[in-house]
């Protein structure tokens, strides 16, 4: 259950109360999520989420993360929007936490997506993409290259542990991505973390987009990798290359890879697979004995990493230059 924080009814009315949106009727806790205390709030005028952000999120990110949210609306891409308090405020604060009110997006994300939804997904990232570009604010990827390695040695060389002989494994990947990172792809703002429950559909037709709490400024290309690994493996972990293709060419119709982002996707969705191996490796590593939490398991993305390693080209992704 992604609520962390209870909110009082009396404390919970008075924040509303600072928005020109009528008065509470109702609020839900939200289970899915796992960085912050979601609930779906009813008011007179309609329904809305609120956000409470945990101790997780860097307080002095939110005015990126928002400010970006009220761009990008403001653009047409189809996002939760901030709501401005009476005060002109995008930011509060409820329960002794930062807290911020959003518009509700109708829609659901799919659970086994179809290349129908790779092309809509495709074209939604490459909107995204295109109406960052005059954002004023900017982001560090502190999960990219340089963030991997730091985040390896917080499992105290417990990779073992896992599986036999993954922490040689995962010291070499990290030595050659190290050493070949590309560093001169266009960049600006990208997503980070468009796995498919953060992409609502409406039936087939994409509804939006949620959850920028990892947006931040990288290569274009790189997000394109991250959803090549979230949206293009079937459960038996086998890449899916008509998926993959209705992505790619969906996404190069609304904003055309260069060459260059051609010929270092191969590398990039090496990067997005071991930056979730990472992640969950840690977690994996990190439960507290007795938590009621299952990690995700991070040997789905080794073996996500391990087909990459095998890619000539950007070929095997489906996609012709």
């Amino acid at each position: 259950m992604a609520v962390y924080t209870e909110v009082a009814d009396e404390e919970l009315a008075a924040f509303i109360d600072t928005y020109d949106i009528g008065k509470l009727l109702s609020c839900k806790g939200i289970a899915e999520g796992v960085e912050n205390s979601n609930f779906l709030v009813h008011t007179e005028s309609g329904y809305y989420i609120l956000t409470l952000y945990e101790k997780r999120v860097d307080p002095n990110d939110l005015p990126f993360f928002l400010n970006l949210l009220q761009h990008l609306a403001w653009k047409g891409l189809s996002c939760p929007t901030p709501v401005q308090t009476v005060d002109g405020k995008l930011l509060g604060t409820l329960a002794g936490r930062p807290a911020a009110l959003v518009t509700f997006l109708e829609g659901m994300w799919v659970r086994r997506p179809k290349p129908e939804h790779c092309s809509a997904l495709g074209e939604g990232m490459a909107q995204l993409h295109l109406a960052g570009a005059d954002f004023g604010m900017t982001r560090k990827n502190a999960l990219s290259v340089d963030g991997w390695r730091p985040l390896f040695l917080q499992c105290d060389g417990r990779a073992d542990t896992v599986v036999p002989g993954l922490e040689a494994e995962i010291e070499k990947e990290l030595d050659f991505l190290e050493a070949n990172w590309p560093s001169d792809l266009p960049t600006g703002i990208i997503h980070a973390d468009l796995f498919p429950d953060n992409v609502f559909f409406l039936s087939d037709k994409l509804s939006g987009l949620i959850d920028f709490y990892f947006a931040c400024t990288d290569a274009f290309a790189y997000d394109v990798a991250i959803c090549l690994n979230a949206w293009c493996f079937e459960p038996d972990l086998s890449f899916n290359v008509t998926k993959a293709r209705a992505l790619l060419n969906s996404y190069c119709r609304v904003r055309p890879l260069t060459g260059q982002e051609y010929d270092a996707l191969p590398l990039l969705a090496r990067g997005a697979a071991l930056r979730f191996l990472l992640t969950r490796l840690y977690d994996w590593l990190s439960v507290p004995e007795g938590a009621l939490v299952t990690p995700k398991d991070p040997l789905e993305y080794l073996k996500k990493l391990r087909f990459h390693q095998s890619v000539g080209n950007a070929g095997a992704y489906g996609l012709d230059i």
